[in-house]
């Protein structure tokens, strides 16, 4: 079974909805959710916010953090996770943004992703230094991990009540 296939089951078996926030992964979480038949049942959408005006307006991202972080920064993952939650009927969201290449800085080298996963008004950040792999690999390997992420936190996650 595939990883999507699997956070698929895990979400239908505890009536999980499922939300994306994407940035330089383009949708491609959303894609491999989606291209699984059934998904319907646990994905609720997928937000491609490419630019810091889209990540402003769709998901709530503040203009400070953006200024003071970066698009590519724990806290504007945070804010993507948080506001994918609270623009959707999701219970679980995650988040990425980061520096696919080419090209990058020595303060945020290319193959740097953040990632945010939200439940339940809470969030936990991670970044990842996938290294400069080519545009291609960074962005594949940047989603293969939000969907581990995504059934890492199933498998602990408890609706609250």
């Amino acid at each position: 079974m595939s990883l999507a296939a699997d956070i698929l089951a895990k979400a239908r078996a505890k009536g999980v909805m499922i939300a994306t926030a994407e940035s330089c992964t383009g949708g491609m979480v959303a894609a491999a959710l989606t291209d699984i038949a059934g998904s319907s049942a646990i994905f609720d959408r997928g937000f491609v916010t490419y630019t810091n005006a889209a990540k402003m307006q769709m998901l709530g991202v503040t203009k400070t953090s953006l200024d003071a972080h970066g698009a590519v920064s724990e806290q504007v993952a945070i804010e993507m996770a948080l506001g994918a939650i609270a623009h959707s009927a999701a219970q679980i969201s995650v988040s990425i943004t980061g520096i696919a290449g080419p090209g990058g800085s020595d303060h945020k080298p290319e193959g740097r992703v953040c990632f945010g996963v939200a439940q339940a008004g809470e969030c936990l950040a991670q970044t990842i230094e996938f290294g400069a792999l080519g545009r291609a690999n960074v962005r594949q390997a940047a989603r293969d991990h939000a969907l581990q992420l995504l059934l890492t936190t199933l498998d602990s996650f408890a609706p609250k009540n």
